[in-house]
C-alpha cells in the first residue's frame, strides 16, 4: 500500500481515567470508552478492543491496523519509575547530567530545586578516550576499560545503559565500539547510544536524551510486546503500530527502539486530528485548543503542516516553568502547556484575589459536582453558569451534584469576599483569559497575528471554552469537530507514517565543504526509507523535506530553512541566505544583511502521508435537534438568557443559525455565544462564524464580579 488504507483500522488512546477507542470501518468513524487501568494499562486496551470489537461486530483479522498512542513513556520520567540505568561518559563529563545549564528558572529564588538526574551518581562511569569536534580521533577508546565496565555493570544489576561519549555525533565509532563490548561482556542490558538516538551537539541534552531513552526502553519494550502478544492472541498480529511525538506513525518494534519519542505520543494526534478536519474544510493555518481535566495544550499549525521544534522538555519540577525540566534532543510537535483544565481548582492568592490553578482536582476526587470534592473547580463553575447539563455529563452516565458544585463555590467566595455567582463568574473569566493570552504569546513570537488562524476546539472542556477564547482573540471563524472528547485516537488513524534525521555540521556560507554533506543527505535519506520500510509504510510513495537550521555567526539558536531540490553545492548558497534573511525577519521584525551566516544542523525528514478518505460520524439526524432551553450565562451581555439547547447527534448539515445556542454531545458541550452564527457542515463540523465587527476583548486581567443569578 503506498498510503495507508484506513478501512478497519482502530486508534487507540490512554489517558488517566479513560482508554479512547476509534475505528474507521469503510470511513464511517465510531467511539468507545474504556476506563483505564493504571497499574497496567495493557490490560485496559486488550480488554476495551475487545468489547469495541464485539460491539461494532468487527471480527479481528479484518482489522488492518491498530495505531496506540500512550503516556506511559511520560509518566515513567515524571514518576522516576523506569529501568536501573548506567551511563558511560568520557573522562571528565561524569556530571554532565548534574551540572546542566547555567540558566536558572526562576532568578531570585534563592532555593530552586533543580531536576534530579535520571542516572544517579554511583551509577555514572568515565572512560578514556577522545574525539575532537570535527570527528577526528585524539585519544582510543581504552578497550580494556570497557570490558572491566561492563563486568562491572552485570555486578550493579544495571538493566539499561546509556552511551554518550563527547563529539560523538561528529564521529560515532568509539560508541558503536563500546556498545559492542557491552553487549558481549554483559548480555541482556538493553544498550542507548546517542549517536542514534540524538546525533547533534550540545552535550548536556544529548547526555540527557540518552539517558532519558535508556531509562524508558526496557519499560516501553515490555508494555508494547505485551501488546502485541495480545492481539496476536485475539487473531489480529502484527497489526499494532505506535503514533510518535513528532506528529508520524511507526511499527511497535520500531518504537521500542526509540521510545522516547513516545513521550508525546498522545497530545500529538489532537493535533494531527486538527489539520486533519482543517484540510477538509480548505483550511490551512490552524490554532489546535486541546483542554481536558488538567490542562489545556495549545498547537500552531502553518499551511496545513503542524509547527515542529527539535526539542522539549519533560518532568519539570515547576511544572509550566522553562528550564525546570529534564531536555530531550528529539523532533516533537510543537505544544505550549496552559496550566488550565476542567478540574483546575480557584483558590485565594497571596494578594487576596481570585486565582484559578495550576493545582488541579484530577479524576479523584474530581470536581465537586463529581460528588467527592470539596474544592471548587472550573467544571463546577462552567455547571453553575448552565454550561453544562448534569442529566447529561458523558452522554448520561454520570449525574452531576449541581447543590455540591454551588456548595464548593460559596465556601471558595467566603474565601475571597465574593459569592457563590460571582466566583463562578469570575473562575470562567479567568481562565479564558489565562488562555487567550498564553495563545496570543505564543500565535506572536512565532510572527503571527491570531486574528489570521482558525481555532480547532477539542477535549472534554475544549468546546465549552473555545467561543470565549475565541472572542478574547478576535479570532473569526471556530471548528468544534465531531468526537471532540475522542480527537486524540482519531488522529492517530489519519497521521502519516514519518521519520525524522538530523545531523550536526557546522560549515559558513563561502566555506562549507559540500562533499560530505551531500554525502550523508543521501546516506540519511536511504536510512530514513529503511526505517519507514521497517515502520510498516510503501517506501515508494515517500515524501522527502530536507532543511537546514542557520543562524547569524556569533548567535546561539538558528532558524530552520528548507532545502530546494536543486542540487547541493556552492550554488545554492545565494538562495540559502536570501531564504535565511527572509524568514529571520518574518519571525524577529529585522535581519543583518552584512553578517556572516552559518549552517549548523542538516535535518530531514520522510513522510507516507495517510489515504485521504472521507469520513463520516453516524447520526440518528431526524431533523429534531432541539432538546430544550437552558438558562445561560453569557459574559459578552453580562447577563442570563434563555439558550437553546441542541443534540448534536440529531443535527443535520443546514443554514446558519444564530447564537447563543448550547450543543450537546457525550463528551462534551459546544458553547456559541451571541454575537456568532454556526452551521453544521457535511462531516459533522459545528463552525462557528464571528460578525464582522467582532474584535478582541482587552486583555486587562480584571475579572467580572457581576450580578445575582436569575
Amino acid at each position: 500500500m503506498g498510503a495507508r488504507d484506513l478501512s478497519r483500522a482502530v486508534g487507540i488512546d490512554v489517558g488517566g481515567t479513560f482508554t479512547d477507542f476509534v475505528a474507521i470501518d469503510d470511513g464511517v468513524v465510531t467511539v468507545f470508552k474504556h476506563l483505564t487501568t493504571p497499574a497496567d494499562p495493557s490490560l485496559g486496551v486488550l480488554d476495551g478492543i475487545v468489547r469495541f470489537a464485539h460491539r461494532e461486530k468487527i471480527p479481528f483479522p479484518d482489522i488492518v491496523r491498530i495505531i496506540h498512542g500512550t503516556t506511559l513513556v511520560a509518566n515513567s520520567l515524571i514518576e522516576r519509575r523506569g529501568a536501573r540505568t548506567a551511563l558511560i561518559t568520557t573522562v571528565g563529563f561524569r556530571d554532565v547530567l548534574e551540572i546542566g545549564r547555567e540558566a536558572r528558572y526562576d532568578l531570585y529564588d534563592l532555593e530552586l530545586e533543580r531536576p534530579e538526574p535520571l542516572i544517579p551518581r554511583p551509577l555514572r562511569f568515565e572512560i578514556g578516550e577522545r574525539v575532537l569536534a570535527d570527528g577526528t580521533e585524539l585519544e582510543p577508546l581504552d578497550e580494556a576499560e570497557a570490558v572491566r565496565l561492563s563486568r562491572r555493570l552485570r555486578e550493579l544489576g544495571v538493566e539499561s545503559v546509556a552511551v554518550c561519549l563527547l563529539h560523538a555525533y561528529a564521529n560515532p565509532a568509539h560508541e558503536r565500539r563500546l556498545g559492542e563490548i557491552v553487549a558481549a561482556e554483559a548480555p541482556g542490558i538493553d544498550i542507548t547510544l546517542s549517536s542514534d538516538i540524538a546525533p547533534e551537539w550540545r552535550e548536556y541534552e544529548r547526555t540527557s536524551t540518552a539517558a532519558a531513552n535508556a531509562f524508558v526502553r526496557p519499560l516501553a519494550r515490555k508494555y508494547l510486546a505485551h501488546l502485541e502478544q495480545g492481539f496476536r492472541d485475539l487473531g489480529a498480529p502484527d497489526r499494532l503500530y505506535v503514533m510518535m511525538s513528532q506528529g508520524g506513525v511507526t511499527s511497535a518494534r520500531q518504537a521500542a527502539e526509540f521510545a522516547i519519542q513516545l513521550v508525546e505520543s498522545g497530545p500529538a494526534g489532537g493535533v494531527s486530528a486538527a489539520g486533519f478536519f482543517g484540510r477538509r474544510l480548505g483550511l490551512h493555518n490552524l490554532i489546535s485548543f486541546d483542554m481536558g481535566g488538567t490542562t489545556a495544550k495549545v498547537s500552531l499549525i502553518e499551511s496545513g503542516v503542524p509547527l515542529q521544534v527539535p526539542e522539549l522538555e519533560v518532568a519539570r519540577v515547576a511544572r509550566f516553568k522553562r528550564g525546570s525540566g529534564l531536555p530531550l534532543k528529539l523532533p516533537t510537535i510543537e505544544m505550549i502547556e496552559i496550566g488550565t483544565g476542567g478540574g483546575s481548582i480557584g483558590h485565594k492568592g497571596a494578594l487576596g484575589l481570585l486565582k484559578v490553578g495550576p493545582i488541579s482536582a484530577g479524576a479523584d476526587p474530581g470536581p465537586a459536582c463529581y460528588g467527592r470534592g470539596t474544592a471548587a473547580t472550573v467544571t463546577d463553575a462552567d455547571l453553575h453558569l448552565g454550561y453544562l447539563n448534569p442529566d447529561y455529563f458523558l452522554g448520561g452516565s454520570m449525574e452531576l451534584d449541581a447543590e455540591n458544585a454551588e456548595r464548593a463555590l460559596a465556601q471558595l467566595g467566603d474565601e475571597v469576599g465574593m459569592s457563590a455567582e460571582q466566583c463562578a463568574r469570575g473562575m470562567f473569566d479567568i481562565v479564558n483569559r489565562q488562555m487567550a493570552l498564553a495563545m496570543r504569546t505564543h500565535v506572536v513570537e512565532r510572527g503571527h497575528d491570531p486574528r489570521r488562524f482558525t481555532l480547532v476546539a477539542f477535549g472534554g472542556a475544549g468546546p465549552v471554552h473555545a467561543y470565549e477564547v475565541a472572542r478574547h482573540l478576535g479570532i473569526k471563524r471556530l471548528i468544534c469537530p465531531p468526537a471532540a472528547g475522542v480527537a486524540s485516537a482519531l488522529g492517530f488513524l489519519v497521521s502519516p507514517f514519518s521519520v525524522d534525521l538530523a545531523w550536526t555540521h557546522l560549515g559558513r556560507l563561502g566555506r562549507v565543504d559540500w562533499a560530505p554533506v551531500v554525502a550523508r543527505l543521501a546516506e540519511m535519506e536511504a536510512r530514513a526509507r529503511e526505517m519507514l520500510k521497517k515502520g510498516g509504510a510503501d517506501v515508494s510513495s515517500a515524501d522527502i523535506e530536507k532543511r537546514v537550521d542557520m543562524r547569524y555567526v556569533g548567535q546561539g539558536y538558528e532558524v530552520p530553512v528548507p532545502l530546494t531540490q536543486a542540487e547541493l553545492g556552492p550554488g545554492i548558497e545565494a538562495e540559502l541566505r536570501s531564504s535565511f534573511n527572509r524568514l529571520y525577519r518574518e519571525r524577529f521584525g529585522t535581519s543583518l544583511e552584512t553578517a556572516g551566516v552559518e549552517c549548523v544542523h542538516w535535518r530531514l525528514t520522510a513522510r507516507v502521508e495517510s489515504k485521504q478518505v472521507s469520513v463520516t460520524f453516524p447520526t440518528s439526524a431526524r431533523g429534531g435537534a432541539l432538546k430544550s432551553q437552558r438558562r445561560t450565562y453569557f459574559p459578552e451581555l453580562d447577563d442570563y438568557v434563555d439558550c437553546a439547547v441542541f443534540d448534536r447527534y440529531q443535527l443535520v448539515a443546514d443554514n446558519d443559525v444564530k447564537g447563543p445556542a448550547l450543543i450537546e454531545e457525550r463528551e462534551s458541550t459546544i458553547v456559541v455565544g451571541p454575537s456568532a452564527v454556526w452551521r453544521v457542515d457535511d462531516l459533522g463540523n459545528v463552525l462557528v462564524s464571528f460578525a464582522e465587527s467582532h474584535k478582541p476583548t482587552p486583555d486587562n486581567g480584571n475579572s467580572r464580579r457581576g450580578g445575582r443569578r436569575t
